[in-house]
């Protein structure tokens, strides 16, 4: 896919940076160039294993750039993650059917990558000197994105594999290469009307995601997946505009912070409550661009409370 440079900044007037935008919403955003004043993306890789499994021994360990060597090759279709320290060596092979692309889902009954049959998606995770002649497992493609050249620019992505037997002990992992986070949750309260008691979580995987302008200087953040399709809006004082680091309180009264979340034919006129931005960025041109924030809502008179997180980028 084509991506386009944007300049970004934080809400709270940083200097402006070289950033990519939002690619789409179908859990994949576009790499950003790494900058101290905007979102920073991670590559790292994690593991957990249990005693039996023949490539983790046992054992868990965490990775990240610049203590440990991240490099990613291949393409869509086949995608191989090479991490290195002065001690270890990982390889992770993520493989779509042949013929098709990684994008972003869940691919159930995989294969050893490399000889993978059929229809059958790739998966083949060896380290330090240890891999597996069969493999068995699955793996979520949460996001992923491509250059012009086909070369895979950011991905993130987890995986549980059983070697040898689908039945023998697992190894399961975590792989970021230039990744933002991209995710949405909420646990609503027995009493609740607006999210009826439920606790759901949203990734790229499972749903798609969109963030822009609300007015009164509001942002607009809107999720779809699970059967579920949901908006949350949070608009500061009036004259103000939304600010970092910085927590709201919603109380009903005129001119007020304001916040509504609502989906599933549901909503609520009077909402009251508060609301935290973590992270907030626009372009140049004050367009927002990234959001991270939480927020704890009561509609009306109801007897329970809807909580959540949001993550766009940020």
């Amino acid at each position: 896919m084509r991506m386009r440079l944007k300049r970004w900044r934080r809400s709270v007037g940083s200097a402006a940076v070289a950033l990519c935008t939002a690619a789409g919403l179908g859990g994949a955003l576009a790499t950003p160039a790494a900058a101290a004043a905007g979102p920073q993306p991670v590559t790292s890789y994690a593991y957990t294993s249990v005693a039996g499994d023949y490539i983790g021994q046992g054992r868990a360990g965490t990775y990240r750039e610049p203590a440990a060597t991240i490099t990613m090759g291949g393409d869509a279709g086949y995608a191989r993650v090479q991490v290195s320290t002065a001690e270890e060596r990982w390889d992770i092979d993520l493989a779509a059917p042949k013929g098709e692309q990684l994008r972003p889902g869940v691919y159930r009954n995989a294969e050893r990558a490399a000889f993978r049959t059929g229809r059958s998606p790739g998966l083949d995770v060896g380290g330090n000197g240890r891999g597996c002649n069969e493999v068995y497992g699955q793996f979520t493609v949460h996001q992923i994105a491509t250059d012009a050249t086909g070369a895979i620019t950011l991905l993130d992505a987890s995986y549980t594999q059983n070697c040898e037997s689908a039945t023998a002990q697992p190894l399961k992992g975590t792989v970021k290469y230039r990744a933002l986070p991209l995710s949405y949750a909420y646990k609503s309260e027995a009493g609740d009307w607006i999210g009826q008691g439920k606790s759901v979580t949203h990734t790229g995987a499972t749903s798609t995601f969109s963030l822009k302008d609300s007015y009164n200087g509001g942002v607009e953040f809107g999720v779809e997946g699970k059967r579920e399709y949901w908006t949350a809006v949070f608009r500061p004082p009036l004259g103000e505009r939304l600010t970092a680091g910085r927590t709201y309180q919603v109380t009903g009264v005129e001119g007020a912070a304001t916040m509504e979340v609502y989906g599933n034919g549901r909503g609520c006129g009077n909402a009251r409550g508060e609301f935290t931005v973590d992270r907030l960025y626009f372009t140049d041109e004050g367009k927002v661009t990234g959001l991270a924030a939480r927020y704890r809502q009561i509609c009306g008179s109801a007897t329970g409370a809807m909580t959540g997180t949001v993550h766009y980028a940020a």
